[in-house]
């Protein structure tokens, strides 16, 4: 189903056609008035079957016209029953958060799933471009680093590695834990699994792919590896734990 507009009846200088033999010919407007609204844009194989009024008006506005929505709305229902009695009628009422903003008509429109009001929105809508972030973020959330906004070329295992650092911050972690929370079952990929020895070259790689931000993975002196946050270091959590987070 779709909608389609309704456009002010062109006045023209050709005279009206005689009407059919039985039908009663509408009557002409009078001098001075507009001519009756027609519809246009109605695709091919289709008929209109009723038509919406979009009414913006909130209820300080109608207090202070001396009327309020419900009334407005049953005095419209009456008048369309009075002009068209088998027509029938449905009344929605469109709701926005307080102090929304924004031309009242404009808010009922999208809140009522206008077509050519929700095309306007989605193009004047569009989502800002996000601010090339300085210094390094750690997003959880996406799996993903960025260094002064650029996504850093780290493997699976190498987010992971950092990621198990980071949900530890202040913690020195052991090598031996390393191994057994992130190669525990056994090789994954072209990873081996690495010993107390060869964990190093892993952290090597990472550091190396953190390019000057290398110090926010910090080597404790025969303990292990912890995350050392930086003034230029922020991080984006996911909106559930992380699943190697207990």
């Amino acid at each position: 189903m779709s909608l389609a507009a309704l456009s002010p009846r062109p006045t023209t200088s050709r005279p009206a056609a005689a009407p059919a033999p039985g039908v009663v010919a509408p009557p002409a407007p009078a001098p001075g008035a507009s001519a009756a609204p027609r519809l246009r844009a109605v695709p091919d194989g289709t008929e209109a079957r009723g038509f919406v009024l979009y009414v913006g008006l909130d209820e300080a506005k109608a207090a202070a016209a001396g009327i309020d929505l419900g009334r407005l709305v049953t005095e419209l229902k009456r008048l369309t029953a009075e002009l068209a009695p088998t027509a029938e009628t449905h009344a929605a009422v469109a709701l926005a958060p307080a102090g929304a903003g924004g031309r009242d008509v404009d808010v009922v429109r999208l809140a009522l799933q206008d077509p050519s009001a929700l095309a306007r929105y989605r193009r004047t809508d569009e989502a800002p471009t996000e601010p090339v972030a300085e210094g390094v973020v750690i997003d959880i959330s996406r799996k993903r680093v960025l260094l002064d906004g650029e996504t850093a070329a780290l493997t699976y295992k190498e987010f992971e590695l950092l990621q198990y650092l980071v949900l530890r911050e202040g913690r020195t972690i052991e090598r031996a834990e390393l191994i057994s929370a992130l190669w525990a079952d056994g090789a994954e990929g072209d990873d081996d699994v690495p010993n107390e020895r060869t964990i190093d070259v892993h952290v090597r790689r990472l550091r190396a792919k953190l390019g000057g931000y290398d110090d926010i993975v910090r080597t404790v002196r025969g303990a292990g590896y912890r995350f050392d946050r930086h003034a230029d270091v922020s991080i984006r959590y996911a909106s559930t734990p992380s699943p190697d987070f207990f």
